[in-house]
Order: structure tokens, then C-alpha cells, then sequence
């Protein structure tokens, strides 16, 4: 079972009919298994791994540059 590293929790809203009547709503964070490169698997959510794929580029650029 891979682990859950996100602090992010569901979103509650309401939908609403033509009517105007209102329903509870949850949105559910995006969450995804990743294997990192020690084997380990782990659940976080898509827009966390979005921003730790941006920044890993960031600094093997950043590393690229000053050599």
C-alpha cells in the first residue's frame, strides 16, 4: 500500500438546481501513485507532483548553469 504524504482534504460546496436548492457537493483532491527512485511508493496529489516536477527542472538547470 503506498503511503499518503498530501495534507490536501475535499472541498464541500453546494450545487445548486434552477430551482436554487441546495445539495451538498465534495470534490475530491486528484490523488496519484508515484514510485520515487528508491522503490517506494507513495499517494500525492496531482498538482503537488506538478510543482515537484517544476522545481526539479528548476534546479538541474540552475546546476547546468553554473557548470
Amino acid at each position: 500500500m503506498a503511503k499518503k504524504i498530501t495534507s490536501t482534504k475535499p472541498l464541500f460546496g453546494n450545487r445548486r438546481s434552477h430551482a436554487l436548492n441546495a445539495t451538498r457537493h465534495m470534490q475530491k483532491p486528484n490523488m496519484q501513485k508515484v514510485t520515487l527512485d528508491n522503490g517506494e511508493a507513495i499517494m500525492m496529489s496531482a498538482r503537488e507532483l506538478r510543482t515537484l516536477k517544476k522545481t526539479s527542472k528548476e534546479v538541474k538547470t540552475q546546476v547546468n548553469e553554473q557548470l
